[in-house]
């Protein structure tokens, strides 16, 4: 495991473990629109490092765990950061578009960084299987777009304090980062950057009919 994979999962542990035990701390560095319109932009990265409870961050971080080896291992470490940071700003940004007049809403989770080297992976292996709950095999394709499908649920739903519409943010903008760094990509995959492109799309066509 690289040492750039360890110091990322180390800092969502160590911060989101703070945040668990420190109700003033995650209320300080959560994602907030209020208080970011009010000019503490830098929520929009410090809530990617905080979690709403044990199972979400261990989720995101088997996830990262699994797919950062190969995005690094592709592009190398630099553009492996580079993924993570820019599609956590990517998942905030569409964040701060869709609720910008919801001064009240509430989010955390490093899930647009996390969808975000999710996407890049599986646009540079998309032969990849996984082991679901490490029995059940699955195409890592159909793992991405069902994460993303449960996000339109979650921000349907609206019951909990996860940054589900940052998955969408995310896995943008690992998408485009990783064709725009490897556009052959779109000849040698054509239809899996093609299916990758579907549950993005269902968002929007979602949103301009105001079903979320």
């Amino acid at each position: 495991m690289n040492t750039f994979l360890i110091a990322l999962i180390l800092a969502n542990v160590l911060l989101s473990y703070k945040g668990f035990n420190d109700y003033s701390f995650f209320r300080k560095y959560e994602f907030h629109i209020g208080s970011i319109r009010s000019g503490e932009q830098i929520r929009m990265l410090t809530s990617g490092f905080l979690h709403a409870d044990m199972g979400h961050l261990i989720f995101n971080m088997i996830t990262l765990y699994f797919f950062a080896p190969v995005v690094s291992a592709y592009l190398g470490n630099l553009l492996f950061i580079v993924i993570y940071f820019a599609s956590l700003l990517f998942g905030s940004l569409l964040t701060l578009v869709l609720h910008k007049n919801d001064y009240n809403y509430r989010a955390v989770g490093a899930s647009g960084a996390v969808t975000g080297i999710l996407y890049s992976a599986i646009l540079l292996q998309p032969d990849m299987m996984l082991g679901i709950f490490f029995i059940i095999p699955m195409p890592a394709y159909v793992f991405g777009i069902l994460y993303l499908l449960y996000s339109i649920y979650g921000m349907r739903a609206k019951n909990d304090n996860i940054g589900h519409t940052a998955h969408f943010g995310g896995a943008i903008g690992g998408y485009l980062i990783t064709l725009l760094v490897y556009p052959n990509l779109i000849f040698l995959h054509p239809l899996m950057v093609s299916l990758l492109t579907v549950p993005i799309l269902l968002l929007f066509i979602l949103i301009k009919m105001k079903k979320i």
